[in-house]
């Protein structure tokens, strides 16, 4: 075996080694990405999935590699002399073993040899043993030379060839360590991350944004003397100060701003307050009964009020409201008022046409 101590290792990227980048990068994007998207759309399936992928994957990984290790385990390392150059203790003492990292020349027999670094714990009783310029017994995998271990009680044989053996220090300063993997790795994990994380998102697209759309108000509009806020459910329209619905076209402008570029959406309701309007639609494949906003006959509108506020004995009128629903088949248009003498009601037809008044008792 030759190894060189000039020249860095070449960095490491073998195909096995980028399909374990990729596999692990799928499976912490999917995690990940399974984990906010679950929570999100309330879908706990999901969220469980993610949780639980993580440690699946790596309890597989591991059933995966036990045939490799012992393949590894059942290779003879190789048996080499060694001496020391300096070592330095990186532990804490806490315990009677601390942690030593030496820098030591190791000769094999049939190889150049090399300086290397390595970490050892080293019980404090026998770290004089392993003073500067100390000959010591060391063994090693034989395709990993960096992995170097002191062998503590070596065989009778190496105890005899370390007892007169005289190393010198292998030329320069180079160490040999470890290739690195190089940055094609990292690249195909990060890239598999993001991958798979799309594809959840993808995949849960619909229920994930349909969650937004409703949540948020998807149209929002101000202005000195109104503000409109649109959203999939509802829409409604505040008049500014001094105005009110009352005035001449005020309504049926309102109605037209919210369905002006768009199709018409069946409404549920319609309620009309002085300065707020509201209008809620119905959900998409709902079978309640609805009808089209735009076809009331808001010109009727202020009259329906003046006369619920003077006719129905309420006193003097303090608040009303219009609404607006057919729920019992046939549209309903709906005013109540309240004043100082209590409240009372009255409901018109599609038409305006008043067919029932509550008056106040």
């Amino acid at each position: 075996m030759t190894i060189s101590t000039g020249a860095a290792l070449p960095a490491r990227n073998t195909p096995l080694g980028l399909a374990r980048g990729a596999l692990t990068g799928g499976v912490i994007g999917t995690s990940l990405a399974a984990v906010v998207v679950g929570a999100v759309i309330e879908k706990w399936q999901l969220f469980v999935t993610g949780l639980a992928l993580p440690p699946v994957y790596g309890l597989l990984f591991f059933l995966a590699s036990m045939p490799r290790w012992a393949r590894e385990a059942a290779i003879a390392p190789c048996t080499a002399l060694a001496v020391v150059e300096s070592r330095e203790a990186v532990g804490g003492a806490a315990t009677s073993d601390i942690a030593v990292r030496f820098v030591a020349t190791v000769a094999p027999d049939d190889a150049p040899a090399y300086r290397v670094a390595f970490k050892q714990t080293v019980n404090l009783a026998d770290l004089p043993d392993y003073r500067t310029g100390t000959v010591v017994v060391v063994q090693y995998p034989p395709d990993r030379p960096w992995r170097v271990k002191i062998v503590k009680r070596p065989t009778p044989q190496w105890e005899e060839r370390t007892a007169g053996a005289r190393l010198d220090s292998a030329p320069g300063p180079a160490l040999v360590s470890e290739p690195p993997k190089g940055c094609a790795d990292g690249l195909v994990m990060l890239l598999a991350l993001v991958l798979a994380a799309a594809g959840v998102v993808l995949l849960f697209r619909t229920e994930l944004f349909d969650q937004d759309t409703s949540a948020q108000p998807s149209v929002s509009a101000s202005s000195s003397s109104s503000t409109t806020v649109v959203s999939s459910a509802s829409a409604t329209v505040a008049l500014g100060p001094n105005q009110s619905f009352l005035d001449q076209g005020e309504l049926r402008r309102a109605v037209t701003s919210l369905t002006k570029g768009t199709d018409a959406r069946a409404a549920l309701t319609v309620v009309v307050q002085d300065q707020l309007l509201s209008v809620v639609y119905a959900p998409t494949g709902s079978e309640a009964p609805t009808f089209d906003p735009r076809s009331l006959p808001y010109d009727g509108f202020p009259a329906l009020v003046e006369e619920a506020r003077t006719s129905l004995g309420v006193g003097s009128p303090q608040t009303w409201q219009i609404t607006v629903e057919r729920l019992t088949g046939s549209l309903t248009i709906r005013v109540g008022v309240t004043g100082t003498d209590g409240a009372a009601s009255l409901e018109a037809d599609a038409d305006g046409k008043v067919v029932r008044r509550t008056p106040a008792r």
